[in-house]
């Protein structure tokens, strides 16, 4: 089969692998029909390659037909319609009955001392290969697939192998109080804003630097602030939400944020040095660019919480502990824990009037054979790319 191979730092190919087999009884073979390229994507594309191997298989937001199962299988068949998770999960250990299926004592790499295995993403995550291919193997799939019916497109659907669950998350982390303010950093932030919108929050601020990405968010209600055009962002916020700062901030960037270039630089040295040396450093003294918690944190008023969903990946990260204290925040974040969410966004995407806009969230929609060149363009953010989704077989 053809699939989106990792060769290096910025270097994405299409290569001819081995089609994906039944290895285990749980497990389940789909013909990949869309697959997300995400902005943790990114993070392999640029910073992580010391935990890539050459032709590990990327892409962790996959959707499509079912081909095959295995014999402990019993909830899909073959022809069903589904959504594959991001996240690996049993559904019956300890930590899947808490509904933290970011953490399944089934599938966490154990080696690396990390949570559940994610599809595409590293040796950290147990290097299982990705979505962004012709066909895929689906560990535990006696849980992890969402069935969805046929008809819509699947812009409608494929959202819910990780956008939507984290974006459902965040505002749900953020709890902003009734009438309350709810602030919001970076892309995949919109999202978050569509959902606060739909559960009723009052006011919904949205911080970016690209214009193309604000003009999305304002175009469906939020108010706007261009972080790159505000000399003081924190007074201007505080502004419109009574002087103290919003309730609630959704940090949605991580650890790529603009700025902090003591931190670009940590990263750019991590990956000139051999891979097991860059390993250990960003492992033990990685440091991230900091701009976007930092901003978090001066922004949210006294007493407020702070939902982090963008990727950190830093040890030695340097944390204003004083502020954090003397503020009195709330500081809660983590991976989406994608099962957990999914009985309360699966009937916003199956409304026929598709209440989250999911059809018009994508701005690029391209073939396998043109993944390579969409990742260029949307880490340079070129052409309005905001959201592209990769379809195998057009």
């Amino acid at each position: 089969m053809k699939a989106l191979t990792w060769h290096g730092k910025r270097d994405v190919r299409v290569d001819t692998v081995p089609d994906p087999a039944i290895e285990e009884p749980t497990d389940a073979i789909i013909r990949v029909t869309s697959s997300g390229i995400c902005g943790s994507d990114l993070h392999l594309y640029e910073v992580l390659a010391p935990f890539l191997k050459e032709g590990d298989v990327l892409g962790h937001e996959p959707m499509g037909i079912v081909e095959e199962v295995g014999s402990e299988v019993k909830d899909i068949a073959k022809g069903d319609r589904v959504v594959i998770p991001f996240n690996i999960s049993c559904g019956s250990c300890w930590m899947c009955d808490q509904g933290l299926q970011t953490q399944c004592e089934t599938t966490q790499t154990r080696e690396e001392d990390r949570g559940a295995a994610l599809f595409g993403y590293t040796q950290l995550y147990g290097q299982v290969p990705g979505g962004q291919a012709e066909y895929l193997r689906v560990p535990q799939g006696h849980y992890g697939p969402i069935k969805v019916p046929e008809g819509p497109p699947d812009d409608r659907f494929v959202y819910l192998s990780d956008v939507l669950p984290t974006a459902k998350q965040a505002v749900e982390y953020a709890d902003t109080p009734k009438g309350g303010s709810l602030a919001i950093l970076g892309p995949i932030g919109e999202m978050s804003a569509r959902i606060a919108r739909q559960q009723g929050v009052d006011q919904i601020i949205g911080i970016d630097l690209v214009p193309d990405r604000l003009e999305r968010s304002k175009a469906r209600g939020t108010t706007v602030f261009n972080l790159e055009e505000e000399d003081d962002i924190v007074g201007a916020v505080r502004e419109v939400t009574n002087g103290r700062g919003p309730d609630a901030v959704i940090d949605a960037v991580g650890m790529e944020a603009h700025g902090a270039p003591a931190g670009k630089l940590a990263q750019t040295m991590a990956g000139l040095l051999p891979d097991a040396v860059a390993q250990k450093m960003i492992e033990k003294a990685g440091v991230d660019r900091m701009s976007a918690i930092y901003l978090s944190i001066d922004l949210v008023r006294r007493g407020g919480t702070i939902s982090l969903s963008g990727v950190y990946g830093g040890e030695a990260d340097p944390m204003p502990m004083f502020t954090l204290f003397d503020k009195q925040i709330q500081l809660r974040m983590g991976q989406a824990n994608v099962k957990r969410w999914i009985p309360q966004v699966l009937p916003l995407v199956t409304d026929d009037s598709d209440p989250l806009g999911t059809e018009d969230f994508a701005t690029h929609r391209v073939p396998l054979d043109q993944a390579p060149q969409a990742y260029a363009t949307f880490q340079k953010k070129d052409d309005g790319c905001f959201k592209v989704l990769v379809q195998p077989g057009t």
